[in-house]
């Protein structure tokens, strides 16, 4: 994947048209960060009371064409958010779910035990690093200690070269997967499927695991759109924060 020559400092990314402005969007949303604030450790978050509501008003003003598209798995996603009635892709789009059923698409197999018993050790070595356990694989997170930084780094790297996998670096965390799916491969299942077939993709997402889905928007004639600080990215427009976020989605229901 290659991010647009975007000088940002420059160049600053505009703000998103309203919705009401766009014919036929669908909404891809990215869950950390975009529809709720980034916390110390995974389960530290703190979403919007509002949110389920939101969610379900956004569905049933677009015809069912809203997703969430996070890192989470379908289950964490679930936990934080309730059965809304929208179609949800779990583990960077490891697992998808259309909207209204109980039946997860699994992209991949999970990775072997070997793996994560390793990451495991290293947790265990070095307090304040985080392990997620996920459906397919597993994240670590370093935000409580981000001088282990290039330490995590380095694990990564000789992970991979033992491990059929492969890692996507985020805010503070590397996610470790198996090969062969993202975001945007997943926004590409929902574009392929109705509700979704034929719309306008607008995805919204803060970190560089949304680049996939920016490009795959992009590719459709649609919309990518940055949250958060300024960066080079393939998304085309940008809101500086998730209380920003909220404010659009809810303008295209009131």
């Amino acid at each position: 994947m290659n991010l647009k020559a975007n000088d940002t400092e420059s160049f600053p990314l505009p703000a998103p048209p309203a919705l009401s402005k766009l014919p036929s969007p669908s909404l891809f949303l990215d869950f950390d960060g975009t529809l709720v604030e980034l916390a110390g450790h995974p389960d530290d978050i703190r979403p919007d009371r509002r949110l389920p509501d939101l969610l379900s008003q956004l569905a049933d003003r677009f015809e069912g064409r809203v997703a969430v598209v996070s890192g989470r798995t379908v289950e964490d996603l679930d936990r934080h958010l309730g059965r809304v009635p929208v179609a949800v892709a779990g583990s960077h789009g490891g697992e998808l779910r259309a909207a209204g059923s109980d039946a997860v698409e699994l992209r991949a197999e999970s990775i072997g035990p070997d793996a994560e018993t390793a990451a495991r050790c290293l947790v265990d070595a070095h307090p304040g690093l985080v392990l997620e356990r996920k459906r397919l694989g597993f994240a670590l997170h370093y935000r409580a200690v981000p001088e282990l930084e290039d330490l995590v780094v380095n694990f990564a790297q000789e992970l991979m070269q033992r491990h059929r996998l492969t890692t996507q670096s985020g805010k503070m965390v590397i996610e470790f997967m198996p090969e062969g799916f993202d975001k945007g491969q997943a926004v590409a299942w929902f574009l392929a499927r109705a509700p979704f077939k034929g719309s306008v993709p607008v995805f919204l997402g803060d970190d560089v695991t949304d680049e996939h889905g920016f490009e795959v928007a992009g590719a459709q004639g649609g919309l990518g759109i940055l949250v958060g600080e300024k960066r080079p990215t393939q998304a085309t427009a940008r809101l500086s924060s998730v209380a920003q976020v909220q404010s659009w989605l809810w303008d295209a229901v009131t």
